[in-house]
């Protein structure tokens, strides 16, 4: 078998227009479409970075937490790339997103940071120079 990519990462969150919301306006990823399914009380919203489809944001009625800290098992966190990882910082600070310290990884020297979305979900941001 051949991998060509990762076609998308789906997400369920607790109250789906603080996450629209997030993912739009906060991040900026850009809505490619939006239906609501009506036999699951469900909305599906697909987003994309630029041109490449990339995350389905679920809605579902009363969805079971999920444990992700501290290093429980399963996806630990989402990364995004970014060119300048201070400027980006200061843009969710100013969003009244709270991030980590910024650090350097000590084997590839790159900086990154997390953060979480209204959920809790662990974010990422990794400088990709």
């Amino acid at each position: 078998m051949i991998l060509n990519g990762i076609h998308h990462i789906a997400i369920i969150c607790a109250d789906y227009a603080r996450s629209k919301s997030f993912y739009t306006d906060v991040l900026g990823l850009r809505v490619i479409r939006e239906v609501y399914r009506e036999e699951r009380d469900s909305y599906k919203l697909d987003l994309a970075i630029g041109d490449h489809y990339i995350i389905e944001l679920f809605s579902f009625p009363d969805p079971p937490a999920r444990v992700s800290r501290p290093e429980a098992q399963g996806l630990r966190h989402l990364a995004f790339a970014v060119s300048d990882i201070a400027t980006a910082v200061k843009e969710l600070t100013a969003k009244g997103v709270v991030t980590e310290p910024i650090r350097t990884d000590p084997h590839t020297n790159q900086r990154f940071t997390f953060f979480a979305d209204p959920d809790g979900l662990p974010l990422e941001l990794y400088e990709a120079v």
